[in-house]
């Protein structure tokens, strides 16, 4: 998706430097992570209000300590001790307790904060991304609703819900619509008059380390710029060089694989939208031989609802009993989400029992209503695993006993994640993680970052944020962002003093007199 918004980047030319100045932070990534620390690096500073409270009592005391001083002059970890929430990340918690007090318990309590803009803060950055300001919001399905509730997909200064309210939109159980998130993240940038520091259609290919002729070291990114040219959309390469380099790019890239005999067949598929491909063609309908479903996420459950819908039988393995606690159903309040209570319900009412023998279906539900099941169509296959796929359009399923199932199907959905796509990083990143032997992965090896600052460990002047360090949710990606600004601004703070303690040294020695 093109889009007009921002900067030209300058082309590189034969010598491949970008006749640019370097900025002090470029970020890879605008989806709601790197908005959030652009408004931040915009100059916009949160205070604590004259008659602002909070309900915990230990956090409000330590506010009260410094009024006068803003967020990011303050000491975060101080802050964060004895403030607890739903992240393992403390600035994530602290930051999301200021803006949503009480946000766990549904109360909607007024932050502590005021937001004053501060020209003077401002930090020249350059925000990078393939389409508009939103990142993947925008290619995510239409109708489906988010998993968060609306106030906790809103960035500070513009209100969701009275931005939907203004464009006449209804909130349904307190949820949006991925693409109205998409129209919101979109809207706040030229609002906030963000526009000139977000360059869009752009694909970065290399972040690197570089020396200049100073012999200072800085970034060097470089990668493809989409522009219109006579009509014709052409690609154009660019390069930029920044002080910092911040990694938003979210893990939603590269689909997860089994890495099984089959995989590869045609009928074989990674992503919700090929399923809605299939349905938009008319490839799958009621008719078709069943749906194989694999994973016990929520994508994997908005698959199961689609093709139910469609009057597709439906096959759904995963690995985890259906009682397990760590499934994200197991998670959800019933009365916001009762779609994903719905397929928990399936999950565990429809489970193939052990022994049974699974008929081969073809233009027939899995069961009828006369059987004493509420959900016919649907069959569950708890604690399997996928042993391989056949060309002949089978799959083997095996449980723990190693006792396997073979299964018709018309098409099988792999949908058990994603890893990010860091190909752009020396080893894809791989370094950078936890584990560098481990593929990187938002819930299992995210990337290594110092909790207070969000720099990488082994990387100093590279940041990262959101699901990259293991932060799914907008309401608790927005502290990477106040932590990041924090350790910027006390790094240009140590340099400022650095650079006063230099000139008043060269003042001394210019003033100095030798005597003999």
């Amino acid at each position: 998706m093109h889009c007009s918004q921002g900067p030209e980047l300058t082309r590189t030319g034969s010598s491949g430097i970008c006749a640019c100045r370097t900025l002090q932070n470029a970020l890879e990534g605008n989806g709601p992570s790197g908005i959030c620390l652009s408004y931040l690096l915009s100059g916009y500073t949160p205070y604590l209000s004259p008659d602002g409270f909070h309900p915990n009592p230990i956090l409000h005391n330590k506010l009260k300590e410094n009024p006068h001083l803003s967020l990011f002059d303050q000491d975060l970890e101080y802050l964060c001790e004895g403030v607890e929430g739903r992240s393992s990340n403390p600035v994530a918690v602290l930051f999301d307790a200021l803006l949503l007090p009480d946000g766990d318990f549904g109360v909607e309590c007024a932050s502590p904060l005021i937001w004053r803009h501060e020209p003077e803060r401002a930090t020249p950055h350059l925000v990078l991304g393939k389409g508009p300001p939103g990142g993947a919001w925008h290619a995510m399905e239409g109708s489906m609703l988010t998993l968060s509730l609306a106030n906790w997909m809103e960035l500070p200064g513009v209100k969701l819900k009275e931005w939907m309210r203004d464009k006449r939109r209804n909130l349904r159980n307190d949820r949006a619509t991925p693409a109205e998130i998409a129209s919101y993240y979109q809207h706040y940038v030229t609002k906030m008059g963000m526009e000139k520091s977000f360059a869009c259609g752009t694909t970065v290919t290399s972040v690197s380390r570089v020396s200049l002729e100073s012999g200072r070291s800085v970034w060097k990114i470089q990668g493809l710029q989409k522009r219109a040219s006579s009509g014709e959309e052409i690609e154009v390469p660019f390069a930029v060089y920044a002080e910092n380099v911040v990694l938003a790019t979210g893990t939603h890239d590269i689909p997860a694989r089994l890495g099984v005999e089959g995989e590869n067949l045609p009928f074989v598929c990674h992503s919700f939208w090929e399923l809605e491909a299939a349905i938009s063609s008319g490839h799958l309908d009621s008719a078709s031989e069943p749906v194989l479903v694999v994973g016990a996420g929520l994508t994997a459950a908005d698959a199961v609802l689609a093709a139910h819908h469609l009057n597709t039988p439906v096959y759904h393995a995963f690995r985890r009993p259906v009682s397990d606690p760590a499934l994200i159903f197991n998670q959800l309040p019933k009365l916001l989400y009762p779609e994903y209570h719905k397929v928990h319900q399936m999950m565990s009412q429809q489970q193939c029992k052990g022994g049974e023998t699974v008929a081969n279906l073809s233009n027939q539900p899995l069961s009828s209503p006369a059987d004493g099941n509420c959900y016919p169509g649907y069959l569950s296959f708890p604690k399997h695993h996928v042993a391989a796929f056949r060309s002949d359009g089978k799959c083997v399923l095996e449980d723990e006993g190693g006792k396997q199932t073979v299964l018709q199907v018309s098409m099988a959905l792999v949908l058990i994640g994603a890893h990010p796509n860091l190909s752009f990083l020396p080893e894809h990143g791989g370094p950078l993680a936890l584990d560098s032997e481990e593929p990187i992965s938002c819930r299992r090896n995210p990337l290594d970052v110092d909790p207070y600052t969000y720099e990488c460990v082994k990387e100093p002047g590279m940041y990262a944020m959101g699901p990259l360090v293991g932060e799914n949710f907008v309401r608790f990606l927005k502290g990477g962002a106040l932590a990041i600004v924090c350790d910027l601004a006390r790094k240009r703070s140590k340099k400022r003093q650095e650079n006063c303690t230099a000139s008043s040294l060269n003042i001394q020695l210019t003033n100095c007199t030798l005597e003999a």
